[in-house]
């Protein structure tokens, strides 16, 4: 879940983050243009002050000196004003004729110099000019009229290099740029504490509900942390684990007790068959027939009592070496095995250790080992394999028997489940249902393949770390 929701807020910043800087950025550019061009405005004005008094081209008469000395003074400023600032101006006739100007500098005769210099003419003053940005090398046009007597007699005009302004827009953009990035940094961190913080709960819940799942009902959810909806969440759900537990509880005792209060009066009755075969002639069918039953019976309340039992004790977890303990219960069943004519043998590691309760361990690959001998005609082989893979320990039971059918291998293991081709041979249908009880208890599993190519192989895998749960 971490993995969806992460992006999809990180997704969401990255927006918030460009919403915000966008704007930011164009706004730096705006003002650092409006900048230059309020500079340049006054720098016309103050041209066009100067310019007003050479209102007339040069002329021959007493005012010719006067108006050269002014003439020259302008010109002197202009390029001064472009040696210092680096900016082209020039003040020009309303026929474009150059009154004063620096570097051979004219009118353009289109772009944007060309409106800025009608603009001015026309007497409206100097427009905005156009937005320069960094990968846009033009020039900023501004213009001023020189205004007598209320007419326009002339227009200033400058050329404005934006080097230095796409420059420091670029560097303000940047700036901007580390800003969003750290900003971004920020905010994943922010994320990930946000997110771990919202689904820790989550977490816990799900971890809590395999250990429910595998056995461990005692497991509960720390309604502690996270969201008032999640802590919400984790009480209902250990209300919900609390009345699971209490059924379970109630199941099992039923279980436990029916079975043995069933047990005497069965005896009691088996007692009274033994009784009553002493009067009948040897070899009467009917009397073995119920002797026969009886022992079923009393088999079928043994094995309700062990699952129950096995169902409601806790493992004793220890590291146990299981390559030992497997060799040890082959080595128990092999005098069965040889009598029966099937070959049964221990391959695999000899010395493999993980996490178990031997006793329940012991039980259960007696139960497997004993289905597998008890299926196996003879001249076929049992084969036990003992496993290491990660952190886990495997125990592989594979027997040369008819196996079962697909649909038949997801039931085995139910209570009281038989094959329909196997129900003559002996067995209550609850071996493997409390070998699964036993190994739950410890963090162990049981699962069950066809064997190539005919029998059935059973897998016991117990862990090879401490559960910490």
């Amino acid at each position: 879940m971490r993995t969806r929701l992460l992006p999809l807020l990180i997704v969401l910043m990255a927006g918030v983050l460009l919403a915000l800087g966008f704007p930011l950025a164009v706004s730096l550019a705006a003002a650092q243009q409006q900048k230059v061009v309020i500079d340049r405005i006054d720098d016309t004005a103050r041209f066009a002050g100067l310019a007003q008094f050479v209102t007339k081209r040069p002329s021959a008469g007493s005012r010719h000196v006067q108006q050269d000395e002014r003439l020259v003074t302008l010109e002197k400023q202009l390029i001064r004003y472009h040696d210092v600032y680096g900016v082209r101006a020039g003040v020009f006739y309303r026929d474009r004729d150059v009154m004063a100007s620096t570097s051979d500098f004219g009118v353009p005769d289109r772009g944007e110099g060309d409106e800025a210099f009608r603009e001015a003419l026309a007497g409206r003053g100097s427009h905005d000019p156009k937005q320069v940005w960094p990968w846009q090398d033009r020039r900023l046009y501004v213009a001023s009229s020189v205004i007598r007597d209320g007419d326009v007699i002339a227009v200033v005009v400058t050329e404005s290099p934006t080097g230095k302004m796409r420059s420091e827009t670029l560097h303000g953009w940047l700036l901007i740029g580390a800003g969003e990035f750290a900003a971004m940094l920020l905010a994943i961190g922010a994320a990930l504490r946000l997110t771990g913080w919202v689904l820790r709960p989550v977490r816990v819940l799900d971890a809590t509900t395999h250990d429910i799942a595998t056995g461990r009902l005692k497991s509960r959810v720390a309604a502690a942390g996270g969201p008032p909806e999640l802590r919400r969440l984790a009480r209902s759900f250990n209300e919900m684990a609390d009345n699971v537990e209490d059924v379970l509880e109630q199941q099992r005792a039923f279980v436990a007790d029916a079975s043995h209060q069933l047990r005497n009066p069965l005896s009691a009755l088996l007692l009274r068959i033994e009784l009553l075969a002493l009067e009948l002639p040897d070899g009467n069918e009917e009397i073995a027939s119920v002797r026969t039953e009886g022992k079923r019976l009393a088999q079928v309340l043994d094995d309700l009592l062990d699952l129950a039992l096995a169902e409601h004790a806790p493992a004793d977890l220890q590291l146990t070496d299981i390559g030992e303990l497997t060799a040890e219960r082959v080595d128990a069943w092999r005098p069965l095995a040889d009598d029966r004519g099937v070959r049964l043998s221990c391959e695999g590691l000899s010395a493999a250790t993980a996490w178990a309760d031997p006793v329940a361990l012991s039980s259960a690959l007696d139960a497997v080992i004993d289905n597998a001998l008890k299926f196996t005609p003879a001249e076929e082989a049992v084969t036990v394999t003992v496993a290491s893979i990660g952190d886990r320990a495997t125990i592989t039971v594979a027997d040369g028997g008819p196996g079962l059918a697909e649909e038949e291998l997801e039931r085995v293991g139910d209570r009281f489940w038989r094959s329909s081709r196997h129900q003559n041979v002996k067995g209550s249908g609850l071996g493997l249902s409390i070998t699964r009880a036993l190994l739950a208890a410890g963090g162990g599993s049981i699962a069950y393949a066809p064997n190539a190519p005919h029998g059935l192989r059973v897998t016991v895998t117990v862990p090879r770390t401490a559960s910490t749960g």
